[in-house]
């Protein structure tokens, strides 16, 4: 039986401590916050709930086995660290943290205490990423050439990150799962509409050795909310709409057959437009299968898909991107 503190009972709060109270193997025994009156939700909704206000109290304590980060970044490594240094496993909200240097030593000192960090990607273990990571994994897709991915929407402006840093993490694990190769550079260009700072709109590119390339459109100032992805093939071509209710993966067997002749200096392109599939996707709630992961990874000492050398990746990738950014689109190196 894995023993959970969860620290940060705010937004995301709830649905940690939901989802690991019903994972099999776990039992969430404490809950910490800065407010009171989170304190008092979480003791309303969790009434055998242990709540704190001090998270070094909470970490330190022998109550627990490992800790849940569900806090703003600006927190994540000062209570990751303090929750390894005192023998407990680590669940962390993304992204990992706010600088390389802190992730390679959070990293560093999980590997010296044998502990655990998972970094919660949640969108890794939605039915629609796995499903699309088996077409890739049986090369369905063929060569990859393309990966385009748009998330905006109104809102929810940050008070202390910019728009790549809140948003990015998510397509940015998911592009890390799916594709087995890492990118070698990226570029960045974005706005801070409102003297905040913090920028609200972002396009980021990232670079591949092979032709492959990957976008991500990120906005927080957007009059309509849309969740798409795009992975084009060799062999075939792939949409994603996360908003659908039905058929949010489809499969396009549509491409084009390129031949020079020989001689004509000419250029032929053939088009190729067949059938699409929309696979059946596994509709139950990520966040189930991600917490009752960790706890297996947990007990069975197996290294998670997305632990902590993954969300490291993240890091370094938004560091990148955040620079180049800055630099009003050149092109850095990771």
């Amino acid at each position: 039986m894995i023993r959970i503190g969860v620290c940060g009972y705010g937004y995301w709060g709830p649905n940690i401590v939901r989802n690991f109270s019903a994972a099999e193997g776990a039992l969430v025994t404490s809950v910490c916050d800065l407010d009171a009156g989170a304190l008092k939700s979480a003791k309303k909704d969790f009434p055998h709930l242990c709540c704190f206000k001090d998270f070094a109290q909470m970490t330190s304590g022998p109550g627990i086995d490992a800790v849940a980060v569900v806090t703003p970044l600006s927190m994540h490594y000062k209570i990751a660290k303090s929750a390894l240094r005192n023998g407990k496993h680590v669940f962390i909200e993304k992204p990992f943290t706010s600088t390389v240097k802190e992730a390679e030593e959070l990293i560093a000192l999980a590997d010296k205490k044998r502990l655990k960090i998972m970094v919660d990607h949640t969108f890794l273990f939605t039915g629609a990423v796995r499903k699309i990571k088996e077409v890739i994994d049986k090369d369905m897709l063929g060569k990859l050439y393309y990966y385009d991915s748009t998330r905006v929407n109104l809102g929810l402006f940050q008070h202390d990150t910019n728009v790549l840093w809140d948003l990015a993490p998510h397509d940015m694990s998911i592009l890390d799962y799916l594709v087995k190769e890492k990118p070698e550079a990226v570029s960045a260009t974005g706005r801070d509409h409102f003297g905040r700072g913090l920028e609200n709109i972002a396009y980021i590119t990232a670079f591949f050795r092979s032709n492959l390339i990957a976008h991500f459109n990120i906005n927080w100032l957007s009059p309509v909310k849309i969740r798409t992805t795009l992975i084009g093939g060799s062999k075939k071509m792939l949409a994603w709409n996360d908003l659908e209710s039905d058929e949010k993966i489809k499969i396009y067997d549509k491409g084009i057959k390129i031949q020079n002749r020989k001689g004509l200096y000419k250029l032929l392109v053939d088009y190729r437009s067949g059938d699409m599939l929309a696979p059946r996707i596994d509709r139950a709630e990520a966040l189930k299968y991600e917490t009752q992961y960790f706890v297996k990874c947990v007990l069975n000492n197996e290294i998670p898909i997305n632990d902590g050398r993954a969300g490291l990746r993240i890091v370094k990738m938004l560091t990148a991107a955040d620079k180049a950014m800055k630099m009003k689109g050149k092109l850095v190196k990771l």
